[in-house]
């Protein structure tokens, strides 16, 4: 397990953006599984993940009355995290070895007619129990700080936290909802970045933190030369330079046939 300047592993883990990484279906966003290991390993090469098997039938998937459950468990430095998730469909719901109904409000023109009708839960398979399993990892990474934003319905990481010493012993005061938090200067940069790969906007930005003077500067000159770069590509795009090793193709005047008589 390896630890940067002092900095515990699961800051470490939590400040790494990983929204160019992730998908977003039916509302909900997913972190590749192959991705996230990777990254897991770079920082912890000893890490070793277990799928959790049923003592009683050897199968990697528990299940009773209520549906089917997955279990993995991940160890890196000694420390051991333990994760479980449903096997769900496409639409989340939770799956059983046999199909089943359940009843959802009926809306015709984006009003509720007051009627209910019964929607239909596909029997899980193999391919639902593997897809579950790997969620659930990736889900049991983030217990070590990997995507855990993602799980706390954040769009940025939190910046690794800068160790300091409070010599005031000032009393705590409980800050005040209406005001916006401020935004520390790494993850600020981290959230420029973001904006830069079109995974995050100046509006969120905006909205979410109070930024500083510094930082609102720097933000409009960010999305200046943003704005900038991206006339200048559709400057070459509209009106392309000529190359001027590229000899202009001759203009070819065909020939006046004069008719026999």
């Amino acid at each position: 397990m390896k630890k940067e300047n002092n900095t515990p592993l699961f800051d470490q883990l939590a400040s790494i953006n990983v929204n160019t990484k992730t998908e977003k279906r039916n509302g909900f966003t997913y972190l590749s599984w192959a991705w996230a290991w990777s990254e897991f390993k770079k920082h912890c090469p000893d890490a070793q993940y277990e799928i959790v098997k049923d003592p009683q039938t050897n199968k990697p998937y528990m299940m009773d009355e209520l549906g089917i459950m997955v279990t993995t468990r991940v160890t890196t430095g000694g420390e051991t995290h333990e994760m479980w998730l449903p096997v769900m469909d496409g639409a989340n719901n939770a799956q059983k070895l046999v199909p089943y109904t359940y009843k959802v409000k009926e809306y015709k023109n984006g009003s509720w007619t007051g009627q209910f009708v019964d929607k239909t839960v596909a029997p899980a398979t193999m391919f639902d129990v593997n897809k579950a399993i790997m969620r659930c990892l990736v889900k049991n990474l983030a217990m070590f700080g990997l995507g855990i934003y993602i799980y706390a319905g954040e769009d940025l990481p939190e910046a690794p936290e800068t160790p300091t010493v409070d010599t005031t012993q000032a009393p705590t005061i409980a800050p005040d909802p209406k005001v916006k938090p401020t935004i520390e200067n790494a993850r600020f940069k981290l959230a420029l970045k973001s904006i830069t790969d079109g995974t995050y906007t100046e509006e969120k930005l905006i909205e979410k933190f109070q930024l500083s003077v510094e930082q609102q500067k720097e933000l409009d000159a960010h999305m200046q030369e943003l704005e900038s770069a991206i006339e200048e590509m559709a400057k070459s795009i509209e009106d392309p330079t000529p190359d001027p090793k590229k000899e202009t193709p001759k203009k070819v005047t065909p020939k006046k046939v004069t008719p026999k008589k």
